[in-house]
């Protein structure tokens, strides 16, 4: 990579522009971790000038573990045949929302594995009981409502018109993992296609629900299907705008299939995370990943383009359960983001101030 070429993406970093996809390798490969950071808390900035990082009160539902699906990079599932696993009743699901909102919880993560035995009207029926509770629903992950959808018979359209209609109020960016054909067929060959996991987050945005999305880094992967992940979340927001935050983290390879795999560094990450922030020019909010990435190296994260301290995950099993036990409190957060020299400040989902 020339300086002229360092030169130009500087400067049209700086000045609000869009890095093109065959300049982002070279930035991948040449690119400092010193530049990453400058080109990306310069972006942070000036998106976000009044140097406040939110969070999110909120706690992960996982309602079932029992899942088809068998992805060799989760450590959380069981097989429909394992006695192990578990179908959360409502009772539970209330007790657990209850608990979320006495400690200030504006919102529920609900998610779950890929249950072959229950039909949509089960889905419908825990949404309606869910907002009964008084709690947003951010729900259903791409890969869920694809599921679904197969089980039902019914158009993903009008999946999701039912379950917005049973109180569904926005969908997490969950089971992207790599949005490239080759990865998923290698590592999760029974869950939806990269096109079908766009589709679904497509349809929602056109209904209106707001949406995140993520990435899981540091499996099979190469840079190039990174590249391609993010491209197409580009694309799409070009076309929707409907994704409210990016939310990267790198794979936790322990108790799972792919326990080879050489576990990501906090430099690998930091570089990750700050290319994304470069690439990605139209999301507003990238979220760090103190659940993977534990407090320290989540609060330099504020310096690598991250403006969001996500979640005080009152409550986490799927990373849990591949040995990874970070936990911190809405005070630890706010403490651990004035520290960096921020403004901590509780948001919604859709980043609205509480």
């Amino acid at each position: 990579m020339t300086d002229r070429l360092i030169a130009d993406i500087h400067a049209r970093v700086l000045a609000g522009g869009r890095i093109a996809d065959d300049e982002f390798p070279a930035l991948e490969r040449t690119a400092g971790l010193y530049d990453l950071a400058f080109l990306a808390d310069a972006i942070r900035r000036r998106l976000h000038p009044e140097r406040m990082v939110t969070y999110v009160i909120d706690r992960n539902i996982n309602y079932t573990d029992i899942c088809i699906s068998a992805c060799k990079f989760c450590a959380f599932f069981k097989a429909p045949e394992d006695k192990g696993g578990y179908l959360l009743s409502f009772d539970e699901l209330g007790r657990k929302i209850e608990e979320t909102r006495a400690l200030g919880g504006t919102q529920v993560l609900l998610q779950g594995g890929l249950h072959p035995d229950q039909p949509l009207e089960y889905y419908e029926e825990m949404l309606r009981f869910i907002k009964t509770c008084g709690i947003h629903v951010h729900g259903f992950s791409p890969p869920e409502i694809w599921h679904f959808s197969q089980l039902s018979g019914l158009p993903v359209r009008q999946v999701v018109q039912r379950l917005i209609a049973a109180g569904l109020d926005s969908i997490p960016g969950g089971g992207a993992e790599i949005l490239c054909d080759r990865v998923r067929q290698a590592a999760a060959p029974r869950k939806c296609s990269a096109d079908q996991w766009l589709s679904v987050m497509e349809e929602a945005h056109h209904q209106g629900l707001r949406t995140t999305a993520t990435m899981m880094f540091g499996h099979i992967e190469t840079m190039a299907e990174r590249l391609e992940h993010l491209r197409r979340l580009r694309e799409l927001q070009d076309r929707t705008g409907g994704f409210t935050a990016f939310i990267p983290w790198p794979f936790q390879p322990d108790n799972t299939v792919l326990a080879g795999v050489e576990k990501t560094t906090a430099m690998g990450y930091l570089r990750m995370l700050a290319l994304s922030r470069i690439y990605l020019d139209n999301f507003a909010n990238v979220q760090a990943s103190w659940v993977t990435q534990g407090p320290k190296i989540a609060q330099l994260s504020l310096f690598f383009g991250a403006n969001d301290f996500g979640s005080t995950m009152i409550e986490e099993n799927v990373v849990a359960a591949a040995g990874v036990s970070f936990r911190l409190t809405e005070e630890e957060i706010r403490r651990l983001v004035a520290d960096a020299g921020f403004t901590p400040r509780q948001r919604r989902m859709d980043y609205s101030l509480v």
